[in-house]
């Protein structure tokens, strides 16, 4: 099927001079963030199908599945946040709640390293779990969505914080945005377990996948249509402009969405935005791949140790020696105590 004049692909011949085969100029498989912008709705976003860094994430801490869902769509929401980041720093997703799950961390290093953990309390999930009250909302209960952006060294934090009473992460982006941002948006997510045929038998993998939407129109004028909610503008002041529906037709176009389509690997970014936008037309941008890495080391853990006092060590050292786990890849270290004596 041949691709619409308009979906072209940054760095790629304009389509006025070559009609490429949707795909001819290749696709960003798992793993990869795809930006895109729909110029005539004034849109931009991005989409991501998380699997093979995904999976190994959660194989890491054998998750019950309803914790593992939820970690998953955390990931998503991070790297869909994270990747948009224009300089060297870190975006930090984390939850503090009073449900079973009272702890995610999503934490993603520019330009591309993802780690993350769950915490919950395993006797308060298997109840809901044997009630078969898993929906998030049960999972998290009431609390916090923290969003933080840190920037390093001689930089202050922004942190933007958004209630969780309720609510799905989904939600809580969408509320973090109108609330903080201030900038119409909108986000879809999905995750799901796939059985994938291998030399040793069938294997089971996790894969999700979401797509973010914005409404960042150039002309002054379409930033204060009355059909956007959240904006800062006077309704009143509006009645001599003509309507302007891009946003709700993007909601619309949305919608449309199954959640298998952000997840199946035959559709894909670019193939799931054709389907989206090849009316309007889309450009789609280079790609940015995601990776899942820990910063954890040997060595810093051993550089914390050395500041400790010969009684935190002492506090620290069971059956012989210093055990300190990552919470976040599971990777433990052993120490011996007289490393670390105090003259």
């Amino acid at each position: 099927m041949a691709a619409p004049r308009s979906f072209v692909m940054l760095e790629t011949q304009t389509l006025a001079e070559h009609k490429p085969q949707l795909g001819e100029f290749g696709f960003a498989g798992d793993d990869h963030v795809v930006p895109y912008e729909v110029a005539p709705l004034d849109v931009r976003g991005r989409t991501v199908q998380l699997g093979p860094m995904l999976d190994a994430i959660l194989s890491r801490h054998n998750y019950p599945e309803p914790v593992a869902r939820l970690l998953a769509e955390a990931c998503v929401l991070t790297v869909l946040l994270g990747t948009s980041l224009k300089f060297e720093g870190k975006f930090i997703l984390q939850t503090r709640t009073d449900g079973p799950v009272d702890m995610l961390v999503a934490d993603f290093t520019t330009p591309q390293a993802l780690r993350a953990y769950a915490r919950f309390d395993a006797d308060r999930l298997q109840a809901l779990t044997d009630a078969g009250e898993t929906s998030q909302q049960a999972l998290l209960g009431n609390g916090v969505l923290a969003l933080t952006i840190d920037q390093g060294a001689h930089t202050q934090r922004y942190q933007g914080i958004v209630q969780l009473d309720g609510t799905s992460l989904e939600d809580a982006a969408r509320t973090y945005f109108r609330q903080s941002e201030q900038i119409p948006t909108d986000i879809k997510m999905s995750v799901a377990k796939l059985v994938t045929p291998g030399p040793g038998g069938a294997r089971e993998q996790w894969r999700a996948g979401g797509i973010l939407a914005q409404f960042l129109p150039q002309a002054p004028e379409r930033m204060r249509i009355p059909d956007i909610s959240g904006g800062d503008g006077d309704d009143r002041e509006l009645t001599d402009h003509p309507a302007d529906n891009s946003w709700q037709e993007l909601l619309a176009l949305l919608g449309t969405i199954e959640p298998t389509e952000l997840i199946d690997p035959t559709v894909g970014a670019e193939r799931l935005l054709y389907r989206l936008f090849h009316e309007h037309g889309a450009r789609v941008f280079r790609s940015v791949p995601v990776d899942y890495q820990c910063s954890c080391s040997r060595e810093k853990i051993h550089g914390i140790l050395q500041g400790f006092s010969a009684e935190e060590i002492k506090d620290s050292t069971e059956e012989g020696g210093i055990h300190v786990a990552c919470e976040f890849c599971s990777t433990q270290y052993d120490f011996d105590p007289a490393e670390f004596v105090v003259e």
